[in-house]
């Protein structure tokens, strides 16, 4: 496993000799796990083609913030909400001022202003640009804004001169970006996550289930585990990878979730049951395949066990957290779900939208608490799940 396993990492490349660099900083990237896409400055063309950028990323290359088909569908936001984290190497003398002053006039510049990730910027430029008291008031604002600064290194330059200024190695850039996603708000806390669907079994080959693809509880896992949590994540059938530092038990029906959920709550801080559990199962399973007889059949349901109402009862429970996806009146069944069942809070989402819906890579949610209601933006699920997990841990 890499150090930035399903990282999505939007590189940005300015003009200048050092963005040679930049193609071997994608594969170096690859190699720890993110996944990358470019955007280039029309300076930076100058020094290497977007053809190389895009052979090593193997998606296209973004170079220009006036494309009509790409702008057509928000080109610019889209990729500062894909981005989990930004990091623009090499960072020109001159597109440095530029983000401090708020400017916006080239794509690579507007998504930096856009995105809601985090933006790093590795600085490379001759020595005498890179002391001079307006690059260090440029970089204090960038600082001061939340922006990471990664060098630059000392040594020999393309002009000739020797100092500070040289963009860092890639590899110092790929260690520079991995402390970058982790946080100690759970630290020394024990978190427990149900993702995924549960399969209930009718006979040996048909089940009852849902859409749900475990994408957004397995994220809610990763961001734990990043922010320092004992992170157990409780799993129905999705086929996803497990995230790096949490453990995971593979689970098929709503009783087996039940059971190990159970098992975890010794210690728990917190859990939050983001898994699609069957509200129904046959209550009756046939041990050898059904034969088709007739063209009708009925099928008598049971209900499953709540799993997150018997958290919630437990005597000494955890913060304990739901998800509500409904397809109406969203606000109102958040709402009586957390009233119902004693939760601390709800994480409500429209299932019926296509864009933010199950099986998406995007996410909205609004977050229900007792003290008030709480509406997120539209984010990949990792950044999504990095506000709420840090949103959370203040409930602790």
């Amino acid at each position: 496993m890499g150090s930035l396993t399903n990282k999505r990492v939007l590189l940005g490349v300015t003009g200048g000799i050092a963005a040679y660099k930049s193609a071997d900083l994608v594969r170096r990237l690859q190699d720890a796990g993110a996944e990358v896409r470019v955007v280039m400055t029309p300076a930076a063309r100058e020094f290497i083609t977007p053809l190389t950028m895009q052979a090593l990323s193997g998606n296209p290359v973004h170079t220009s913030l006036l494309d009509t088909d790409a702008e057509a569908a928000m080109g610019h936001i889209e990729l500062a909400r894909w981005a989990d984290v930004v990091v623009v190497a090499p960072a020109s003398a001159d597109f440095i001022a530029k983000l401090a002053a708020g400017e916006g006039d080239n794509l690579l510049l507007a998504v930096c202003l856009a995105t809601p990730a985090q933006v790093a910027i590795a600085p490379a430029m001759n020595q005498g640009m890179w002391g001079k008291q307006s690059t260090e008031d440029n970089l204090h604002t960038l600082q001061r804004r939340g922006m990471a600064v990664f060098g630059p290194s000392e040594g020999s330059q393309a002009c000739g001169d020797v100092g500070l200024g040289r963009m860092l190695e890639p590899l110092d850039i790929v260690a520079a970006l991995v402390p970058l996603f982790a946080r100690g708000v759970l630290s020394g806390r024990k978190v427990v996550i149900t993702a995924g669907p549960t399969r209930e079994a009718i006979d040996p080959v048909r089940y009852i289930s849902n859409h749900s693809s475990g994408k957004m509880g397995y994220a809610l896992a990763e961001a734990a585990a990043e922010a320092g949590a004992d992170t157990w994540l409780v799993s129905g059938p999705t086929g996803l990878p497990c995230p790096d530092r949490v453990n995971l038990v593979s689970v098929t029906t709503a009783q087996e979730m039940l059971d190990t959920t159970l098992g975890l709550m010794n210690g728990c801080d917190l859990f939050v049951g983001a898994a699609a559990v069957a509200d129904y199962r046959p209550k009756k399973q046939w041990s050898q395949k059904i034969k088709k007889h007739s063209d009708a059949m009925t099928l008598e349901l049971e209900k499953n066990p709540d799993i997150i109402a018997a958290v919630s009862a437990l005597p000494s429970r955890p913060i304990t957290i739901g998800f509500a996806a409904e397809t109406e009146h969203l606000i109102e069944n958040a709402t009586k779900k957390r009233i119902a069942k004693r939760l601390d809070g709800v994480i409500a989402n429209d299932v019926s939208r296509s864009d933010i819906g199950f099986n998406s890579d995007d996410n909205q949610v609004t977050l229900v608490l007792d003290s008030g209601i709480e509406e997120m933006p539209v984010l990949s699920k990792n950044q999504l799940a990095r506000v709420l997990i840090d949103r959370l841990a203040q409930l602790l």
